[in-house]
């Protein structure tokens, strides 16, 4: 915890990437697909204890939701995710729909910001939340490590915002990518487990 111990509470949120249903539920879209990893699925339940206590703290929660916008001939989908992940259709990630929103288990969510990319600061509104919130200080959680979390904590460092990545906090379609992103991210960002930030949460007033 005291490595910890020079972030400023009223100027930290919690930065929840991605946790979504079209991702994680074993109903949602990625499921449907055939994509699953139980890393990730566990991810929002291994959060919950940090989760509660920034709540507790009345540090903001934010989640970034991942959008395909409905166009006329079907979602609007960049051209490297529609050749990874072929499977995405009509109806996933939709705005407003049950697969786009927060899984059950992150539990409620301060401020929701949708993304159509994978950094949650690419023509979003992030920048302006972070702003009126005078937050410059992100703790970042969610998936996946090596795409919407490097992104956005890659961006977040462009704009001379300070981040704490939660090592065991975020999660990948596999070991090895995650933690070639976390070694990454150790460059650009502070990297702290959950247990560190929890206990820098609970010693809190």
């Amino acid at each position: 915890m005291s490595g910890l111990a020079h972030l400023d509470q009223a100027s930290t949120a919690l930065l929840l990437v991605d946790l979504q249903n079209d991702f994680i539920h074993p109903d949602g879209a990625y499921a449907r697909g055939g994509v699953t990893s139980a890393t990730i699925e566990a991810l929002p339940n291994r959060l919950g204890a940090v989760i509660d206590a920034a709540r507790s703290r009345s540090i903001p929660t934010i989640a970034t939701l991942f959008t395909l916008v409905p166009g006329p001939d079907g979602p609007l989908i960049s051209e490297p995710l529609a050749r990874l992940r072929p499977f995405l259709t009509d109806g996933d990630f939709a705005p407003g729909s049950w697969g786009q929103s927060s899984i059950d288990a992150v539990g409620p969510i301060d401020i929701t910001v949708e993304k159509v990319a994978y950094s949650a600061f690419h023509a979003s509104r992030l920048e302006f939340v972070l702003d009126r919130l005078a937050v410059t200080t992100l703790l970042v959680a969610g998936i996946v490590t090596n795409g919407g979390v490097a992104s956005t904590v890659r961006a977040a460092h462009v704009l001379d915002l300070h981040t704490v990545v939660l090592s065991d906090g975020c999660a990948a379609f596999g070991a090895e990518p995650h933690d070639a992103a976390i070694a990454s991210l150790a460059t650009v960002s502070e990297v702290a487990t959950c247990s560190d930030v929890l206990g820098w949460l609970q010693g809190l007033s």
